[in-house]
This record gives C-alpha cells, sequence and structure tokens, in this order.
C-alpha cells in the first residue's frame, strides 16, 4: 500500500509534465528495488490523471462534445469551432488506439526495459529541446487543421512506448508546427482523455489477477492520489508554459536518462523489470 501511495504520487506529478509518467512508473521502482507494477496498472491509475482532466476542462468538453452532436444531427451547426474541435479529437486519437491494440503484447514487456525507456527519454527529450527552439509558436488553437489532429495523433501513439511522454510527444509535435505553448498543452490534454481513458477502462480486467500487478486495493489508492495531486499539477503547467520555456524538462530528461544508462552500464540496476 505505501508503494502504491508513492506510484499514485509520482503519477499525479508526472502525467502532464512532459517527462513520461510510464518511464517513471517503470523506472523507480527499479531503484527501490520493488516489483515493476505493470503496465495494466500504469494504465489503470492514469484513469485518475485524466478525471483530473476531465474536471479541470469540464466546460471545454461539454461546449466542443454538445457542438459536435449538434453538428451530427444538423448541417447548420457544423460550421463552428466545437465541431471541427471535436473531429479533431476524434481523429487524432485513432493512431494511439489502432497501434496500442497492435502492439499490446510488446507495450507491457519488451517495452519495458529500462535501459530502452532510458534512450526514449534523452531521445525525445532533445526533439522537446529542438522543437522548443525552432517552433514560431505563434498559432492559437482555434487555427487547427485535420493534417494537424493527425500528426498530433501520431506524436501521441509514440507514447505508447514508456519514456516518450504523451504530453510531451503531442506539445513537440505542436512546437514544431509552430502552435503557442499554452494552446498546444491545451490540446494535448484534451487529445488523452479518449485514449488514456480507454486503455485504463480496457486493463481493468487484468489488476485482479495479473502477476505482477499490486492488487485491487492498493490500485485504487495510487489512482485517487493521481487524481488530487494531477489537479494541482494541471493549473501549474498551464500557468508555467504561458511564460516560461519546456528547457528545465528537457534537461531533466537528459540527465535522468543518462542516470539511468550509467546505473545499467555499471551494474547498479538491471535493464529487465523485477516482476512480483
Amino acid at each position: 500500500m505505501l508503494r502504491a501511495v508513492v506510484l499514485g504520487l509520482l503519477q499525479g506529478l508526472t502525467e502532464f509534465l512532459p517527462i513520461s509518467s510510464s518511464a517513471h512508473l517503470a523506472i523507480f521502482p527499479v531503484f527501490f528495488g520493488w516489483d515493476d507494477p505493470g503496465a495494466a496498472f500504469t494504465a489503470v491509475i492514469q484513469i485518475g490523471t485524466e478525471l483530473a482532466v476531465v474536471i479541470y476542462f469540464w466546460r471545454d468538453i461539454v461546449t466542443i462534445a454538445s457542438g459536435w452532436l449538434r453538428g451530427v444531427f444538423s448541417s447548420a451547426a457544423r460550421d463552428t469551432q466545437e465541431w471541427r474541435m471535436g473531429w479533431f479529437v476524434i481523429i487524432g486519437s485513432v493512431p494511439i488506439v489502432l497501434l496500442g491494440l497492435a502492439f499490446q503484447d510488446s507495450i507491457k514487456h519488451e517495452f519495458r526495459r529500462v535501459a530502452l525507456i532510458a534512450v526514449a527519454l534523452i531521445v525525445f527529450g532533445i526533439f522537446l529541446g529542438i522543437a522548443e527552439r525552432i517552433g514560431r509558436k505563434t498559432k492559437p488553437i482555434e487555427e487547427l487543421t485535420t493534417r494537424d489532429a493527425v500528426l498530433f495523433g501520431l506524436a501521441q501513439a509514440c507514447a505508447l512506448f514508456p519514456g516518450v511522454s504523451r504530453s510531451g510527444g503531442t506539445i513537440t509535435m505542436g512546437l514544431l508546427l509552430g502552435y503557442e505553448r499554452r494552446a498546444a498543452t491545451r490540446y494535448a490534454f484534451l487529445l488523452a482523455i479518449p485514449a488514456v481513458l480507454g486503455a485504463g477502462i480496457y486493463n481493468l480486467k487484468d489488476i485482479p489477477d495479473q502477476p505482477n500487478a499490486y492488487g485491487t486495493g492498493p490500485t485504487i489508492v495510487a489512482t485517487v492520489i493521481s487524481f488530487v495531486v494531477g489537479l494541482a499539477v494541471i493549473h501549474w503547467l498551464l500557468e508555467y508554459v504561458s511564460k516560461h520555456a519546456y528547457t528545465p524538462f528537457v534537461l531533466y530528461r537528459i540527465g535522468l536518462g543518462g542516470l539511468v544508462l550509467a546505473l545499467v552500464a555499471g551494474g547498479a540496476i538491471t535493464s529487465t523489470v523485477v516482476l512480483g
């Protein structure tokens, strides 16, 4: 239960920052010598942080959903930003759903090697740094197009590999496409809702009997904690990116990835996660 509390805090703190919550949930148990909580545990406790997104952006979600539904039944309602945004969230969610189903076995096993996660932290941290440097950061979210929604979706799908970061991949793509930091971050949050809630619900069935899961009780505790902490982090991050660059997160990713690779190379930790 104590481990679940720690991992819930870790999930809430890292889900929305572009530093990969799934990487932290795989790496930190290795540091402490704990059993790997597993991909199912990771997916389910992310429901907590996504519920935080739903609550924080409930007005946006209701506006987009109601506008999209009106457009379904009335052609006169289709020339609105809400109708387009509804479709952009749907279109952007398709890549991660298809690839997640296609590679679900690899996600639960091969992709969770600590050394590979560390490499992903470094490589995609460098990508984020490049995007921060060369991105124009001038386009508001209202200028989102179907092509850009697909590209955002493909970037989000890269986060199926732990260490990439769902928000980090989407934000990186947004900056490369010229969107404002706050616009890219806001859309990243909205785009993640269907994918994360879907993955969490899909993996609920594995929690009671999966060998490397922490069990139902600890999973519920971790989910609740991730919700509370995540709600505070969303507000902080949106305020932060309005005035600051993503450079500290780039340096953190490279530093953590380098530390993990050094520990693996020195034999202090093993690259293969420990399954309970």
